[in-house]
């Protein structure tokens, strides 16, 4: 958090400045009342995204978690401004989607899975908004899955998500007679993950020339972490005395330990010294947990300065962290507990991709006397 940021938060807490949620020019920002003196106007001046409003006659702010945390509001939702601001969606049916999302925050549903299955509702009931939740029949799931599932060909794995998160809020929020267990889930296909050779993770990772971001790229790969992981790691998660790193309520609401890298404590080291981070192991611009969004532009950047034309996105470095393993001839049992993978199953599509194990592989062909 920057200082002018935290000195927000010192006057917040003291009461000299006081906050309000509004909506201004069709956005959601943090309004922020005191008295007009030439020092506090000097403050808030400073504060990024800050703008006076002539309508509002007050100073206001970015609606994001870092002002969020400072103003002692609330953190911000991504799938409870889609509900409000959905304008298709019912009163009576933002009601429900809010207490569903709610009983999802409760049993600890990943924020990822929570915002999928909101939106996926959202789109299903837009699309029915004709309709209330109460008259929803199986037909009309058949119909969103033709005409705008198939029709959109947007993937299997959408499909199946959208009639997991309807399965579930009817299962929560609704007692009504919606025959779930009789639709028709799409064939999973068997697709095999997507891996990078050793040489291109170094070219990617050697193309960082911001200590951030080479440090985040090095340890997703390092570990084997999901984009998610690695966000919401904390300073305390770095045991440097054990060599391990400590993923908390990781996918399933499991924790595990996996091995600190040498190479990378030591950039680690060199972060800290330069960058200072407070709470998040890795820090956006102005404090706060760093943006997955970002994260994503950094490997983006990182991939097209290598001069590498594949579209390379955050999870292949962590199929290729365990592909490179098993070349190595890690017990495949071991990289099981190293992913967190709840089943063996899981990890054995890394057999399948192992180009080492392939190329031991002798074709009968190559036995044969043929004529030249």
């Amino acid at each position: 958090m920057s200082n002018t940021v935290t000195q927000l938060a010192q006057l917040i807490a003291n009461k000299t400045i006081t906050v309000k949620l509004v909506t201004h020019d069709n956005q959601q920002r943090i309004a922020l009342y005191f008295e007009n003196t030439a020092t506090l106007n000097q403050l808030v001046r400073t504060i990024p995204g800050a703008r006076w409003s002539r309508t509002l006659k007050a100073w206001h702010i970015t609606d994001n978690e870092t002002h969020r945390n400072a103003c002692n509001l609330k953190p911000v939702n991504a799938h409870t401004n889609a509900i409000k601001n959905n304008p298709k969606i019912s009163t009576q049916t933002q009601e429900l989607l809010n207490k569903y999302t709610n009983w999802m925050e409760v049993k600890r549903y990943s924020k990822s899975t929570i915002e999928s299955y909101t939106n996926a509702l959202l789109v299903f009931f837009s699309y029915h908004h004709l309709k209330n939740v109460d008259q929803i029949t199986n037909q009309d799931v058949m119909d969103f899955n033709t005409q705008y599932i198939l029709k959109k060909n947007l993937s299997a794995t959408y499909q199946s998500q959208f009639i997991n998160a309807l399965k579930l809020f009817y299962q929560t929020v609704k007692n009504h007679k919606l025959a779930i267990d009789q639709l028709i889930r799409p064939q999973q296909g068997h697709k095999l993950p997507k891996v990078i050779s050793e040489e291109e993770v170094a070219a990617i990772i050697n193309a960082c020339q911001n200590l951030k971001h080479k440090t985040m790229l090095s340890l997703i790969y390092s570990a084997g972490l999901r984009r998610g992981e690695l966000l919401n790691l904390l300073k305390t998660d770095i045991d440097s005395k054990r060599m391990i790193i400590t993923i908390r309520n990781a996918k399933g609401m499991k924790d595990r330990n996996v091995p600190l890298s040498p190479v990378v404590l030591n950039m680690l080291r060199n972060y800290y010294i330069e960058f200072k981070p407070e709470k998040y192991l890795f820090e956006g611009q102005y404090g706060g947990q760093y943006s997955a969004r970002s994260l994503d532009s950094v490997l983006k950047t990182a991939t097209k300065v290598a001069g590498i034309k594949k579209n390379i996105n955050l999870h292949m470095l962590r199929h290729s962290y365990a592909t490179h393993l098993l070349e190595a001839g890690t017990n495949l049992r071991h990289i099981q507990e190293l992913l967190g993978h709840k089943s063996p199953k899981t990890t054995q599509i890394y057999t399948h991709v192992s180009i080492e194990q392939l190329g031991k592989i002798i074709s009968p062909l190559d036995k044969l006397k043929l004529n030249e």
